[in-house]
């Protein structure tokens, strides 16, 4: 950008339906992560890109730069082939992580699955396994990588380096009736399996009453943006 520009500015300027440069959607998230946009802030700038939609390039540039807000996990090499994760848009009696992990490494895949909490109505699947006591999601990169070595699988929450961006609007789309965008959940999503280093990635869709998305035409477009 040719200035500096303000949030409140960028606020103004998608509340009017214009598109965001990916110069500023990177300027807004490292406001978000670094504090120094207000809750009210990141909260009106969620409703109007909910309300005024965002384009494909918006979409990838919030991703990319959620991406770049933290660190991304490297693994052992060897395991190229091997990293693969599943992710499910969310849904009462969503449960399918919890053995589905596993499962995958008893079977010699590692799984790496960067996962978050309750939205709305649903219970996240970390919520579920910290009802289990003496259970941490908040794993450091190395008990990440111990995890992965001994046991094949993982599940646990972004931190302050690891999908840090992601973390904070995620808490917040939870507060500001902003979980069903579908360019708000492609980018969660996609910014945290991107974060976690997976080579091969299965989407669960979920669609009807106890989801997110009521109809099967809005569960197909998040879908298609998912995997485009």
């Amino acid at each position: 950008m040719s200035r500096d520009i303000s949030i409140p500015e960028l606020l103004q300027k998608k509340k009017n339906g214009d598109q965001l440069t990916s110069e500023e959607i990177h300027l807004f998230i490292q406001s978000v992560v670094t504090g120094m946009a207000q809750d009210c802030q990141i909260g009106a700038m969620l409703m109007a890109m909910y309300l005024k939609g965002l384009t494909d390039q918006e979409t990838v540039s919030l991703t990319t730069a959620m991406v770049h807000s933290g660190d991304q996990l490297s693994w052992n090499p060897e395991w190229k082939d091997l990293l693969v994760d599943k992710h499910s848009t969310g849904g009462c009696g969503d449960k399918i992580s919890l053995v589905l992990a596993p499962a995958l490494a008893a079977c010699g895949f590692k799984v790496p699955m960067i996962s978050g909490r309750g939205l709305e109505h649903t219970g996240g699947t970390l919520d579920k396994l910290e009802s289990i006591p003496g259970f941490c999601v908040q794993l450091l990169e190395k008990e990440m990588q111990s995890a992965l070595e001994t046991a094949g699988c993982f599940i646990a929450g972004p931190t302050a380096t690891l999908a840090p961006a992601d973390k904070e609007l995620y808490k917040r789309r939870d507060v500001t009736a902003t979980v069903d965008s579908i360019p708000l959940c492609v980018a969660s999503i996609i910014s945290k399996k991107v974060a976690e280093g997976t080579k091969t990635l299965v989407m669960d869709v979920k669609v009807g009453e106890a989801a997110f998305f009521k109809s099967e035409d809005e569960a197909r477009t998040l879908a298609s943006k998912l995997v485009s």
